[in-house]
């Protein structure tokens, strides 16, 4: 006997053995009222086939139950008599019932089934289009400050004997300013690996909204020192589930778009948020703002084309679509608008991990 086979048999017999001591205990108090007793049977049969697969455990449970209302239940007692009025009606009757329930059940299991696989398979593909956007982004944005690094230090190994000073300067600050931004780019690789490394699944703790802002904040001010950001949040304690280190993550890439891309010299607001069941944090620039053509597909990571104007610095494809990912596995969400000064990011993250 399979495992399945043997936990229907446990739970046919179960539910059997409790309505069978049930309907003991009813008859004791009041006896000759079968009608009643029958209905206990019948909440079993319920019960059985909505726990149990298939149509048998069902079937085989409602012969039980009409016999058992007939041996136990039925005057002469502990006999059996088939020729009694209405028998046939009350075993057709638990037989439809058993029979209508267990082809709902088994439909709506079917059914749950199917939204399962489907579920399943339009993660996956979204997965892999995630994986896809990534590896044009990285192949796309990669060429720039590789290409930076080439021929920087190139320049600098050929004519350094004829370089002034200040030119040898500018060229090493380029060198460090591409090389930083390569280093950047990796540390987004690894967050975004480590959970498809775990299949989506990340491990949070209760962890102090306030310090995350706190240590984004400190990541940036050393990557970029000069950078103009307010910083704004609730002033009672936060504690939501989360893994600190990638949400982190998102908030320095966020914050490190914003002052590169917006081309504004007004400082970033950087603001929470709390309500009944998310805390949103939001990433807010008075710069150019968003081409509305790119809005809609800003965070799958693809390359974009757009005016020079706003592209002139590298993508910022590769830094959004792995805080898209890293917010999905979060079970929050996020998205970009243009205000009427600029444009805001924002993600929320529920209060509590989902079940």
């Amino acid at each position: 006997m399979d495992s399945k086979k043997r936990k229907n048999f446990a739970i046919a017999s179960l539910c059997m053995a409790l309505a069978t001591a049930l309907a003991f205990l009813f008859f004791h108090f009041v006896p000759n009222n079968g009608s009643n007793i029958a209905l206990i049977y019948i909440l079993a049969l319920i019960i059985i086939v909505r726990f149990t697969d298939g149509y048998l455990p069902g079937v085989l449970s409602s012969v039980i139950a009409v016999i058992c209302v007939n041996f136990l239940f039925t005057y002469p007692y502990f006999a059996l008599n088939f020729t009694l009025t209405g028998y046939p009606i009350t075993f057709i009757e638990m037989l439809a019932v058993t029979l209508f329930t267990s082809t709902m059940t088994t439909h709506m299991k079917e059914q749950a089934k199917l939204i399962a696989e489907r579920d399943k398979l339009l993660s996956e593909a979204e997965k892999e289009k995630m994986r896809a956007n990534l590896l044009r982004a990285v192949s796309h944005d990669l060429r720039t400050p590789l290409t930076g690094i080439i021929g920087a230090s190139s320049s600098y190994l050929e004519n350094s004997a004829s370089l002034p000073e200040e030119e040898k300067s500018n060229i090493v600050m380029h060198i460090q300013e591409d090389a930083n931004w390569l280093l950047n780019m990796v540390e987004n690789l690894l967050s975004v690996t480590r959970i498809y490394s775990q299949s989506s699944k990340i491990k949070k703790t209760d962890e102090s909204v306030e310090e995350v802002v706190s240590a984004a904040m400190n990541r940036l001010k050393k990557r970029i020192p000069n950078a103009a950001i307010k910083v704004t949040v609730p002033d009672e304690l936060l504690i939501i589930p989360m893994d600190a280190v990638l949400i982190e993550q998102v908030l320095f890439n966020l914050l490190e778009n914003a002052i590169i891309h917006s081309k504004s010299s007004e400082a970033i607001l950087c603001y929470v948020l709390d309500d009944n069941k998310t805390v949103t944090f939001n990433v807010k620039d008075f710069g150019i703002g968003i081409d509305p053509g790119r809005l809609p597909m800003i965070f799958d990571g693809a390359p974009y084309i757009g005016s020079a104007e706003s592209d002139s610095n590298k993508g910022m494809g590769i830094g959004l679509s792995i805080c898209k990912t890293i917010i999905l596995a979060h079970d929050g969400t996020i998205d970009a608008c243009n205000h009427e000064n600029g444009a805001v990011f924002y993600f929320s993250l529920p209060k509590e991990a989902a079940l």
